[in-house]
């Protein structure tokens, strides 16, 4: 089981509440180290400095978008064991299965609860402890 508190987190979102949301969901469920970018070209320069243990993205933003994200984690290959989680407010089946063919670890509609966020972290990493 995993310490919530030994994961880094980077959060990516264009909108600011929903990174603040996001935060404080995670800071709940005991996490410390957590990071946060408006975009995808912004999270790279992040985790190009400071890698992370799991990204937590949004599919809409604009420079480079979720799945853009997500395909340039992949091809790097010290990021590609990094955790990915879409959220979107889009629950589109074409969308989740491009980001499954890209290498999305889960997903996370919004609106969310804490306890779905926690599920959806405990379905990538197992249980979580405090």
């Amino acid at each position: 089981m995993p310490a919530a508190s030994a994961i880094s987190v980077l959060v990516v979102d264009d909108q600011l509440t929903i990174r603040a949301l996001v935060r404080s969901g995670l800071q709940q469920l005991g996490f410390k180290d957590i990071r946060e970018a408006a975009d995808g070209e912004a999270a790279l320069r992040e985790l190009l400095a400071k890698p992370a243990h799991l990204v937590i993205s949004d599919y809409n933003m604009p420079k480079l978008d979720g799945l853009g994200l997500l395909r340039a984690v992949r091809a790097h290959p010290p990021f590609r064991t990094i955790a990915f989680i879409m959220l979107t407010g889009r629950a589109d089946t074409d969308l989740v299965q491009r980001a499954v063919q890209f290498g999305v670890n889960n997903y996370l509609v919004k609106p969310f609860t804490v306890q779905v966020l926690k599920e959806k972290i405990e379905a990538v990493f197992g249980a979580l402890t405090a």
